[in-house]
C-alpha cells in the first residue's frame, strides 16, 4: 500500500511528468521529457477500494512519489499493471510496492531481462536528463518480482470498477487489453494504437497478432468497446479500432511475415549488443 507517510512529496519531480483527467477518477499522466513520439500514455484508474497504475513509463523519475505529490493517490491501496514488459512501460515499476504482469512476461521481469524488455535509449530521446551526469546507455530495467501473475479472464477488481484481463500476444508474448466490460472502455497497450503496429522485436510474433486483431474485431462487433485508451498517441473509437485491427490481419500474409521476421533478426543482434555485447 502507498500512502503519505510512505511516500513523501518531492517538488523536483513536479515538472518531470504532467496529467490530465479524462473522467471522473481516470487520469493520463505523460513523462513530458521523453521523445514524443515514444512516450507512453500512462493510466490511472482511481476505484473506490484501490487504485490502479496502467503502465509506468521509462522510471528515471519516481512516479508514485509524483502521484502523491500532486494529490492523486495516497488513501489507498494501489497496484500498478503493464501491459507489456517493453522498457518504456515498464521501466518505473521497481518504484511501486504492488505490480502485476501476465504470466507469459513475468520470469523476464524478475530477471530483469533488457533483451526481451527491448531496452534500447537514446540520449537525444531525453530531452531532459533526469541527473547530472546521466547517460542513456546505463539506463536498464530493473528486476522486479510481481506481486500477482495474471492470466486472460482474470478480474482486477478496484470496488466500483472492475477490469478484465485479455491476453493478446503478437507484439510481445505477455501483451494485454484491460476491458472494462460495464464502461465498454479497452486499455489497450501495445497492442493497439493509432500508428503503425510493431511485431518485429523479441518474443513478438505475426501469427499470434493475426489472432489478436481477430479477437479485438470480436469485440466490436459485439458492441463491447466504444472506446479505447492505448499505450501511446490519442484515444480513439471502436470503428477506428477494427480498422486497425482488420487492416493488420488484411496485411499479415507471407511478405509481411518474412519482412518482420528479417527486422527481428536485426533488432534482436541490435538489442544484444547494446545491452550485453559490450
Amino acid at each position: 500500500m502507498l500512502s503519505m507517510s510512505t511516500l513523501l512529496p518531492d517538488p523536483s519531480y513536479l515538472d518531470w511528468f504532467c496529467w490530465e483527467e479524462v473522467s471522473n477518477g481516470l487520469y493520463l499522466i505523460r513523462e513530458r521529457f521523453f521523445e514524443a513520439g515514444k512516450r507512453i500514455n500512462i493510466w490511472l484508474l482511481q476505484g473506490s477500494q484501490r487504485d490502479l497504475v496502467i503502465d509506468t513509463g521509462l522510471g528515471l523519475r519516481n512516479l508514485p512519489n509524483y502521484l502523491v505529490s500532486v494529490g492523486l493517490i495516497g488513501h489507498k491501496p494501489v497496484l500498478a499493471v503493464v501491459t507489456n514488459i517493453r522498457f518504456d512501460h515498464s521501466g518505473g515499476l521497481h518504484h511501486f510496492g504492488r505490480v502485476a504482469v501476465h504470466r507469459a512476461e513475468a520470469n523476464a521481469l524478475m530477471r530483469g531481462d533488457n533483451f526481451e524488455t527491448a531496452t534500447c535509449l537514446y540520449d537525444w530521446e531525453v530531452k531532459r536528463p533526469p541527473h547530472r551526469g546521466w547517460r542513456a546507455k546505463n539506463f536498464k530495467v530493473h528486476s522486479v518480482a510481481p506481486d500477482r501473475i495474471l492470466d486472460d479472464g482474470d478480474i482486477i477488481n478496484l470496488g466500483n470498477r472492475q477490469l478484465t484481463v485479455l491476453h493478446m500476444p503478437g507484439h510481445s508474448r505477455g501483451s494485454i487489453c484491460l476491458h472494462d466490460q460495464e464502461n465498454r472502455i479497452l486499455f489497450s497497450g501495445d497492442v493497439v494504437y493509432n500508428g503503425t503496429l510493431i511485431d518485429w522485436l523479441p518474443s513478438s510474433d505475426v501469427s499470434d497478432y493475426v489472432q489478436s486483431c481477430k479477437r479485438l474485431m470480436t469485440l466490436v462487433d459485439k458492441n463491447l468497446v466504444i472506446k479505447v485508451l492505448p499505450g501511446h498517441f490519442d484515444t480513439f473509437d471502436a470503428e477506428r479500432l477494427y480498422n486497425l485491427a482488420s487492416n493488420y490481419v488484411a496485411n499479415a500474409g507471407v511478405c509481411h511475415k518474412m519482412m518482420s521476421s528479417v527486422a527481428r533478426y536485426i533488432a534482436s543482434i541490435t538489442l544484444w549488443w547494446k545491452n550485453y555485447g559490450r
